[in-house]
């Protein structure tokens, strides 16, 4: 899973080595990005075991658990957008 996290966040850049060409390079992210996503998907899952969890108990929805949700998805969105511009 990491790969594909590392990859998805690479940017390609393109570079002009002579007149007239131009070479692609593929730059990495930075572990920091990478350690926050990380995080983040296990956030993700650790906040939709803890919501399926309480309503299986419970047998109510907490809109306080899917607000976390919703935040949580809302930042790796952002980061794989700004990343990829």
């Amino acid at each position: 899973m990491r790969n594909i996290i590392k990859q998805a966040l690479a940017r390609t850049v393109q570079v002009k080595v002579r007149k007239g060409h131009v070479k692609k390079i593929e730059v990495p992210p930075s572990q920091k990005l990478l350690y926050g996503m990380y995080f983040a998907f296990a956030a993700l899952i650790a906040l939709t075991i803890l919501e399926a969890t309480y309503i299986i108990i419970i047998h109510a929805f907490s809109t306080e658990i899917f607000a976390a949700i919703s935040l949580v998805i809302g930042t790796i969105l952002g980061a794989f957008f700004s990343q990829k511009t």
